[in-house]
């Protein structure tokens, strides 16, 4: 079980869900061999700016403020919780990342998808936001 209660979590939470400025948190291990989450970063550079944060060699849970247009008219602003396992991360950690997201996932509680990343790859914007507007329901553009 990962320990996610740290109050600097909760509170940079709520800002990023608030209309701050701030687009983007980055929770990691406090070391390799805790359970315990603490807050790392956040950034108001959006998904280009955390990926510059990400770490090969750790695992780390994200949560991000998107915002996208469907037309003209319109600008959605969605949340994704992104899970980040970095091609270095020990086998032991790994196999402990699905019970401990369960456990992000009850402080970062509202987002419209989750995503499984590995590579800065996974991160890319625009397949991030087909997802969201595939999730989103009412697509006037064909996706």
């Amino acid at each position: 079980m990962a320990d996610a209660s740290a109050p600097e979590i909760a509170e940079a939470y709520q800002d990023l869900r608030s209309s701050s400025d701030t687009n983007w948190l980055l929770v990691d291990y406090e070391n390799d061999r805790s359970d315990r989450l603490v807050l790392t970063s956040t950034g108001t550079g959006g998904l280009a700016e955390l990926q510059d944060t990400l770490d090969d060699a750790r695992a780390s849970f994200a949560y991000v403020r998107v915002k996208y247009s469907n037309d003209k008219e319109s600008q959605r602003e969605k949340f994704i919780l992104i899970v980040w396992i970095g091609k270095s991360v020990k086998v032991m950690r790994r196999a402990k990342i699905s019970v401990h997201s369960a456990d992000v996932k009850q402080v970062l509680r509202a987002y419209s998808i989750d995503v499984s990343a590995s590579s800065k790859d996974d991160l890319n914007e625009a397949h991030i936001i087909t997802r969201l507007r595939k999730a989103g329901g009412a697509s006037y553009d064909g996706v």
